[in-house]
């Protein structure tokens, strides 16, 4: 199913809980007022994309008929593993949920197992949940920022990232390992740091 963007994401998960709670979907002038916005048009644009993207359905020419297509699963997807160390590759996919209801995070976030211990020396250990959110501007992403970072023909590692003009270095946090240096034309950021989780259980 297609991802949605952060606007969408938000819409969709206010919807969701308002149709959880109240069992009607809301008016157009309630979902103006829950994103904080003063026209209806970004909102019948953001159905609409919901809508083609198959998150939401609603009967022409009534009120109030938005269902929700495919449920919220409560918590952060975790989305697979990305190796700590080696490259490996990720899932698009999430194999469960984790509930971290009491922490603030952005829409869209997502987290990763790590595997491996390259990132050791910034407290990232093999096991722990690292959760990340797009970076829809990685030409702008501040050097030593730690990425998920996907290298064409090898798969997705955590990194630190440096770029200095058409070259990329992907730092590891562990004296043992090697950095990684390509082009940066064969690097896709696909997420930056915003949290680790470790479960000491």
């Amino acid at each position: 199913m297609e991802r949605l963007t952060e606007a969408q994401q938000e819409l969709y998960e206010w919807l969701a809980e308002y149709i959880r709670q109240h069992q009607h979907s809301p008016s157009i002038r309630q979902m103006m007022q829950a994103m904080n916005l003063k026209s209806p048009a970004p909102i019948q644009s953001r159905l609409e994309h919901l809508r083609t993207k198959g998150y939401i359905e609603w009967i022409e020419g009534k009120a109030r008929t938005i269902r929700i297509l495919r449920p919220v699963a409560p918590g952060v997807p975790i989305l697979g593993t990305i190796a700590a160390g080696g490259l490996i590759e990720p899932f698009t996919d999430a194999v469960d949920h984790i509930d971290v209801s009491n922490l603030s995070l952005p829409p869209q976030t997502y987290a990763l197992r790590v595997a491996g211990d390259s990132m050791i020396e910034d407290l990232i250990a093999d096991g722990d949940l690292v959760f990340l959110r797009p970076v829809p501007e990685p030409e702008h992403l501040k050097n030593g920022t730690i990425v998920a970072a996907r290298v064409d023909g090898h798969g997705t590692t955590l990194k630190r990232f440096y770029r200095q003009g058409d070259r990329v270095t992907l730092q590891p946090a562990n004296r043992k390992y090697n950095p990684i240096e390509v082009n940066a034309m064969q690097v896709q950021v696909q997420g930056s740091l915003i949290a680790v989780w470790r479960d000491y259980n």
